[in-house]
Formats: structure tokens, C-alpha cells, sequence
């Protein structure tokens, strides 16, 4: 695994001050502009789906979408995107979660997830966690489990593991990439 974790993180461009003073911003793109480096992440997000049994893969708006669909793909399981509210036509399950200033919410096609499923929630990056425990709940409403939740890269300094193992009740967590 470390010579994946190193050609991931030599192909991840920090960007100061971005999109504010203070921040800096983890920038994928060159990452997925690389063949051989989004094809080890795409595997490397399929063995994880394979050994938690998925079924499913959820990907969270917007990068989710990116590394998720070609893992479901690769993993021959179907993908299910979950979307910023009023972007999914027809029936949907929505959740609201709190953001450090105000609050969101999440939806998914109602139809898209039934018990039985194994869902994988694969994203880029787990900062605070908030978006992906409101996943990991708007999945158990749906009547299906949760598999795990695989990203790219944690910001350990956002704390945000502790909250979602707490949601995750006993399922993986796996990040490839600590920062």
C-alpha cells in the first residue's frame, strides 16, 4: 500500500488560500488527469468494495460522483449518486445535517436503495464527517446497510473519524491517505 499512497499524494496539488485566506485546498484534478494514478485509486476503492461485501456504491455530490462511478464499474455493482437537495427528480428521502455556519440537506431517489443492499459510501475527502453521517442515515432510512464509507484523503486535524465511526456502528472506515 505505500507505493500507492505515494503516487497518489505526488499527483494531489496543494492550493494556498483556497477558496479562502487560510485554507489550503487539496486539489484531485491532477490526480484524475493521471491514467495510472485514478486507475490504482479506482482498484484500490474496488478491493475495498469487494471486501466489505458491498453491493452498492453511493458517491456524495460532487467528487463522490467522480471516484464512485468508476469503482462501482470496476467492481460490477451498481452506483448511486446522493445529491444536494432539489437536484434528483421524482420521489426522494432527504436529509438535513448541520454545516459549521447553517445547515443542508441530502437526497437520494427513493427507489435507489432497498433493504438488502451493502452500500459502500465512497467519497474524495472525510473533513468534519457531516455530510457522510447524514449518508450513512438517509441509507438506514432507506431500510439498507451501510458497507463502509471509503475516501481518498482524511483531514485528521478536522476530527471528523470519531463521528463517523460513531455512525458507522462497527462498519470500516478506510481512508487511503492521512493528512
Amino acid at each position: 500500500m505505500t507505493g500507492i499512497k505515494e503516487l497518489l499524494l505526488s499527483r494531489i496539488r496543494d492550493v494556498a488560500d483556497y477558496p479562502e485566506p487560510g485554507v489550503m485546498f487539496k486539489d484531485i484534478t491532477p490526480l484524475l488527469a493521471d491514467p495510472a494514478a485514478f486507475t490504482a485509486l479506482t482498484d484500490a476503492f474496488a478491493e475495498i468494495a469487494e471486501r466489505t461485501g458491498a453491493t452498492r456504491i453511493v458517491g456524495l455530490e460532487a467528487r463522490g460522483f467522480i471516484l464512485g462511478a468508476p469503482v462501482a464499474v470496476r467492481a460490477g455493482l451498481g452506483f448511486i449518486p446522493v445529491r444536494k437537495a432539489g437536484k434528483l427528480p421524482g420521489a426522494t428521502l432527504s436529509q438535513a445535517y448541520d454545516l459549521e455556519y447553517g445547515s443542508a440537506e441530502i437526497e437520494v431517489h427513493a427507489e435507489d436503495l432497498t433493504a438488502g443492499d451493502r452500500i459502500l459510501i465512497v467519497d474524495d475527502v472525510l473533513a468534519t464527517g457531516g455530510t457522510a453521517e447524514a449518508a450513512i442515515r438517509l441509507i438506514h432510512r432507506a431500510g439498507a446497510e451501510v458497507a463502509g464509507v471509503s475516501v481518498l484523503m482524511e483531514l485528521s486535524f478536522l476530527d471528523g473519524r470519531p463521528r463517523l465511526e460513531a455512525a458507522l456502528g462497527g462498519a470500516p472506515l478506510d481512508a487511503l491517505l492521512t493528512v
